[in-house]
């Protein structure tokens, strides 16, 4: 009897193991030796000192940002699942190899569980499963934090992330070159004023120095005036007239387009809604200073990436710059 139990659980391992490694048996993971403590936050979104696993050899992604700071440190082998994205540079990590855990607003904790996964790391569209995927394994949460901008956010996260695997002296070559883009910038941005903004379900939402495209105000240095400092737009920003627009008189209009980030169906695109008679006869307009992020999804998704922030800077440098 004792025979057919340990063949029982054996087989159990097996298939869990499978079902992360695209139907082929991984090896049995490997036990961290050591633990290490890092700052983290918690599902309330609260810094927190989070012991994990040092060298995790088994990593469980749902957050773009982690994975793309996993991938920049050289240690993207150890990821055994992740979210589905639509990136093309992690393209590399949507295979058979690697189990689709769901999306990054979304969790699927029976295939997060099958994983066996030393650490699992998540984005704030996660904050509320953070419980219940504590109960698997150790759950680091990193953010952008807009009061440090994101450009210090990124290094500040990927040096917690670095010390997960003693790979602290690679950060400052990965960051080297963003304090330099930022100057260039920031001196073409000076004395001009902006309204940065978001398009989704046709209505364009203006956005703060406290949300997403924040580095066009905080870091790069545009006077944005399409909101109040006091307002909350963290989230999607406050809907906006296009009258608005027109009586703030900005010398320059960024507008992300989220229908296009997330791929809503039949979602019109920015540059139809924003091309309308009212704005079309605004300097801005006028002046060919309409810029269209060019990569909505990572603007989107993946603010907080060591890629992404190229993303982003190449973005802004070949519209204002090029």
């Amino acid at each position: 009897m004792k025979k057919l139990v340990s063949l029982a659980l054996g087989l159990s391992l097996a298939l869990s193991l499978a079902a992360c490694s695209g139907g082929t048996a991984a090896p049995a993971p490997t036990e961290p030796s050591a633990t290490v403590t890092i700052t983290s936050l918690n599902g309330a979104k609260e810094a927190v000192e989070l012991e994990v696993p040092y060298d995790p050899q088994r990593i469980a992604i749902l957050d773009m940002a982690a994975l793309d700071i996993l991938d920049a440190l050289g240690v993207g082998d150890r990821v055994v699942g992740t979210a589905n994205t639509s990136l093309d540079y992690l393209q590399g990590y949507i295979n058979d190899d690697i189990a689709e855990l769901g999306t990054i607003k979304e969790a699927g904790l029976e295939a997060v569980m099958a994983c066996d996964p030393d650490v699992i790391f998540i984005g704030g569209r996660l904050a509320t499963s953070y419980d219940a995927l504590s109960e698997i394994a150790p759950v680091v949460y990193l953010a952008t934090d807009t009061e440090i901008g994101v450009v210090e956010s990124v290094r500040k996260n990927a040096v917690t992330v670095a010390s997960m695997f003693g790979l602290e002296e690679k950060v400052d070559a990965l960051m080297a070159e963003f304090d330099s883009r930022i100057a260039t910038l920031s001196a073409f941005a000076d004395g001009k004023t902006a309204i940065v903004g978001m398009c989704t379900s046709g209505s364009f939402n203006v956005l703060g120095n406290d949300s997403r495209c924040s580095i066009i105000g905080r870091e790069i240095g545009f006077e944005n005036i399409g909101v109040d400092a006091a307002l909350d737009t963290s989230t999607h920003g406050n809907e906006a007239s296009f009258e608005f627009i027109v009586d703030k008189a900005p010398d320059y209009i960024f507008v992300m387009d989220r229908d296009a980030a997330i791929a809503t169906e039949g979602a019109k695109l920015a540059r139809e809604i924003m091309e309308n008679e009212l704005v079309m006869g605004t300097d801005a307009y006028k002046n060919g200073h309409i810029v269209y992020l060019a990569h909505p999804a990572v603007w989107y998704t993946a603010e907080g990436g060591i890629t992404a922030l190229d993303v982003m800077l190449s973005d802004l440098e070949s519209e204002l710059l090029g």
